[in-house]
């Protein structure tokens, strides 16, 4: 589950694919569970009675989330972009179409509430694993420059404030995802701040390289 704020995080990125006219090394998984997952809320929140909250808010975030998702169909290139049309088909589309129609025909009262709420705890988690990928690319280059800071700054805020909401409501099923998404977004907010500077890591790594050559050199100079 996201916050307004958490939605609008991201468009800094997306004006860069649509400046650039590609997606880089951008991943397309986030939004595409993070698409996912506004939409099983949003019917989570009408299901529900008293959660008109939970389903305005992920209501908005689907209209973002398919904007999002459609610039990088459009500005991928055509591997990426197939694979990122396969997931959104099977994902979005398929496995959202079969949860309605299996919970709206065959489920009701609390037993459909607590399946709908199992399947939304469970996709928000994804939602916020989702940048593992970038995460590790983060590590593996040294560089945060494909790992956006608002992005982890919001999925931190985000936890933190549905997690709030939880506590207030006595939600389980808000409750355990974003505390979840909290621990997670502090992980990647502390990747950031380790990397952040990869030039002035480099530029001492190059001056004490320089320095131990300078004194592999000297005996030789005074020879």
């Amino acid at each position: 589950m996201a916050t307004a704020s958490f939605y609008v995080g991201v468009i800094g990125t997306f004006r860069r694919i649509v400046k650039h006219r590609s997606t880089e090394e951008f991943e397309s998984f986030p939004y595409i569970c993070t698409l996912l997952a506004s939409a099983l809320w949003t019917y989570y929140g009408v299901t529900k009675a008293g959660s008109l909250l939970v389903a305005t808010v992920n209501g908005f975030g689907v209209v973002v989330e398919i904007v999002y998702v459609t610039l990088f169909l459009v500005f991928a290139p055509p591997r990426t972009r197939a694979k990122t049309g396969t997931l959104v088909a099977l994902l979005d589309v398929g496995f959202l179409a079969g949860v309605i129609l299996i919970t709206h025909f065959l489920l009701h009262g609390d037993t459909k509430i607590d399946v709908i709420g199992f399947l939304c705890a469970g996709l928000n988690i994804a939602m916020y694993a989702s940048p593992l990928a970038a995460m590790k690319t983060v590590v593996t280059t040294k560089s945060v420059e494909y790992m956006p800071f608002l992005l982890s700054f919001f999925s931190f805020l985000n936890g933190g404030i549905w997690t709030f909401y939880a506590v207030l409501v006595k939600d389980f099923f808000v409750g355990v995802p974003n505390g979840a998404g909290l621990l997670l977004g502090a992980a990647q907010l502390l990747l950031y701040f380790i990397y952040r500077n990869p030039n002035s890591s480099k530029k001492v790594s190059n001056d004490l390289e320089d320095q131990l050559q300078n004194e592999r050199l000297l005996p030789s100079t005074a020879s």
